[in-house]
């Protein structure tokens, strides 16, 4: 407890309302239309329902160590069964919530980099399995923005969903999505172009056919076996899928003899585990860097491309943390209800980490904002979180970028 007359610190439950200041307006009233607060016995309202939830999914507790707290607190009596049924039942309200904070706060930072005009997204996905060697296999499928490394969008996929594909993400005009090679079919690429924005990403020789200019059949190998040292190639191609037709180019470089046996090593790896044979163009091709890139080169060049292209390691970083730190990695849950709520209440913590840290990097002398929800909190580099670049080049701080907590 707090000692009254000192004033240090906050109690528990002042601390709880603070964090409830960050939430949107209407969460209390949003858990009984989603259905997590559907019945109010032995419940009485959703701030004790988020709290009791949060003691699973932010401590890490079991259910029945978190039964144990929520009684030892005096905040309800609850069994482990009861508590996860309301888990379950809370798994759309969960992710209701990690849309709003995505809306409310998440999307005012600055998006550009390198001298970049186009808001950059990065995608992937990762795989979280149920315990147990029978165990299914959920997927995450996430977008962030560079520099800020603040989440764009996010999706949980059951075991019987599509595979990583560009075509799980909305698209604004201009946006420019960065991908993996499993983003690099032609369905995704034209899912980012149709809706106006623009694609680099990394793919594979045997699932991207591309053609010349001309129409003539786009040899790569052939082209890439011209780099040498740091030469960077830079080539333009045309693709056609279900009667469209869109422009780009291929951007390559060759990689250095360590990294190039480190590709082929892992290239004979994962062909000894699926039971394949590996080409011998495929082995080739593992000693070269290539992208495609829709951009024009006098948009961005072929250097750019692959120098922006890096910045895709960003989103490996942030599923390290999210697996790490709050332990997203391993479901603990075989109901599928049960688990898709649990891996939204997971991302929800990580959102409230991430506005955490946000504000405790503005400086307010009380300690904490008088309004969570005031634009443009003054950091402590004295520049506001969205303001535009400064004329004489002074860019405003990317609050999460370096600070070791890039959780969303």
């Amino acid at each position: 407890m707090t000692d009254a007359a000192t004033g240090e610190g906050l109690e528990v439950h002042e601390d709880f309302e603070y964090l409830m200041s960050f939430l949107p307006a209407d969460w209390r009233a949003k858990a009984k239309d989603l259905g997590a607060l559907r019945r109010c016995r032995k419940m009485p309202d959703a701030a004790t329902l988020l709290r009791v939830l949060l003691i699973h999914l932010a401590e890490g507790c079991s259910l029945r160590e978190t039964a144990v707290r929520a009684r030892q607190g005096r905040l309800v009596e609850l069994s482990d069964v009861a508590i996860l049924d309301r888990l379950r039942q809370s798994g759309e309200w969960f992710r209701w919530m990690n849309v709003e904070l995505m809306r409310r706060w998440v999307a005012r930072q600055p998006e550009s980099v390198l001298g970049s005009r186009w808001p950059i997204r990065l995608v992937d996905s990762t795989r979280i399995k149920e315990p147990g060697p029978t165990g299914s296999s959920w997927s995450v499928h996430y977008s962030i923005r560079l520099p800020s490394l603040a989440c764009a969008e996010l999706q949980v996929g059951d075991p019987h969903e599509a595979g990583e594909s560009f075509c799980r993400f909305t698209v604004q005009p201009g946006e420019l999505f960065l991908g993996d090679r499993v983003y690099g079919v032609r369905p995704g690429i034209f899912h980012v172009l149709g809706a106006g924005g623009h694609v680099l990403t990394r793919f594979a020789m045997s699932n991207l056919p591309l053609q010349t200019p001309a129409g003539a059949r786009f040899d790569l190998l052939r082209r890439l076996r011209q780099l040498s040292g740091t030469r960077i190639g830079d080539w333009p191609v045309r693709l056609e899928w279900k009667g469209q037709e869109a422009r780009g180019r291929v951007c390559a470089i060759k990689k250095s003899r360590g990294a190039a046996e480190k590709a082929r090593r892992d290239v004979i790896r994962g062909t000894q585990k699926d039971g394949s044979t590996t080409r011998p163009e495929t082995l080739e091709a593992a000693g070269y860097v290539f992208v495609l890139c829709t951009l024009e080169a006098d948009q961005l060049g072929a250097t750019g491309a692959l120098e922006m292209y890096r910045g895709r390691w960003q989103i490996e970083l942030v599923f390290k943390r999210l697996k790490s730190i709050i332990e997203l990695g391993h479901l603990r849950k075989t109901d599928p209800d049960a688990a898709k709520a649990w891996i939204h209440g997971k991302l929800f913590v990580s959102f409230l980490v991430e506005l955490l840290v946000r504000h405790a990097e503005s400086f307010f002398p009380w300690g904490y904002p008088i309004d969570p929800a005031a634009p443009s909190p003054l950091s402590v580099a004295g520049v506001p979180d969205d303001a535009p670049p400064r004329a004489s080049g002074h860019q405003p701080p990317a609050s999460l970028e370096g600070s070791g907590a890039e959780l969303v």
